[in-house]
């Protein structure tokens, strides 16, 4: 990432988990690489480390990032994808009501859609939660997104799951969208 897009991603957000230089090198470090568009932290841990960042529905480049919120810690994406290596979307597509998920996918986009810029005339960002129109395709984004506050009852679910097995991970939530 070049020094005006750093410069952009740390100071362009406006909301109260705009990201900073430690969030820069955290979420560099949880991802495994440079982050592909301006984020702002909207839930960290006990420890005051990002967990779920909200991503700009473009990358720097201008392509359509269809995945706003993005879960990037550690823990709590080992324990989402223990619950995916145990059969999580297909037991989430079975036990969430079908017609619930699918109104869940509209408001996610008209939340995306909603930070595209007035007049914006490239490709847009399409589908719902992870960019997809209906189903479950990963319980990562839909549990970052509910734990930033949104209604998504895919999220719900994992978060229950979690209880149950005792692995829910210990969050602060900075900022959400009640």
């Amino acid at each position: 990432m070049g020094a005006r897009q750093e410069e952009e991603v740390l100071t362009g957000a406006e909301h109260p988990g705009a990201c900073n230089s430690a969030d820069m090198g955290a979420v560099r470090r949880l991802l495994g690489r440079e982050p592909m568009a301006r984020f702002f932290v909207s839930v960290r841990d006990r420890n005051g480390d990002p967990v779920v960042i909200c991503n700009e529905p473009f990358t720097f480049d201008g392509k359509p990032m269809p995945t706003r919120w993005w879960l990037v810690g550690a823990e709590t994406a080992r324990a989402i994808g223990g619950l995916e290596a145990t059969g999580g979307v297909r037991a989430a597509e079975r036990e969430v009501d079908p017609e619930t998920l699918r109104q869940a996918h509209l408001r996610y986009a008209q939340e995306r859609d909603a930070a595209i810029p007035p007049g914006w005339t490239g490709p847009r960002p399409a589908g719902g939660v992870g960019g997809t129109r209906r189903g479950v395709k990963c319980l990562h984004a839909h549990y970052a997104w509910y734990l930033a506050g949104g209604r998504d009852p895919v999220g719900r679910w994992a978060d229950d799951r979690l209880d149950r097995l005792g692995s829910r991970p210990a969050l602060v939530a900075e900022w959400s969208r009640l």
